[in-house]
């Protein structure tokens, strides 16, 4: 089956959720920071908001992998 590891999937739904949870934050933190970086581009530190709310929104992604990855077969 190649990659395909159900339980370590299973194991990593309720973390997902969670972080699912928390990406809707980061877009709602990504949105207001790119319009503050557009509106004045020299508040540097709305871009990088902006770039963390990134990863916050990538996060559920990123945890279901690493618990596929850590279950060996």
């Amino acid at each position: 089956m190649g990659d395909c590891r159900p339980f370590g999937f299973l194991i990593g739904l309720p973390f997902a959720f969670i972080a699912l949870l928390l990406s809707l934050v980061g877009a709602v933190i990504w949105l207001l920071g790119s319009v503050l970086s557009c509106l004045c581009p020299c508040c540097i530190c709305c871009a990088g908001l902006a770039n963390i709310a990134m990863d916050l929104v990538k996060l559920p992604i990123t945890i279901l992998r690493w618990f596929i990855d850590q279950i060996p077969c």
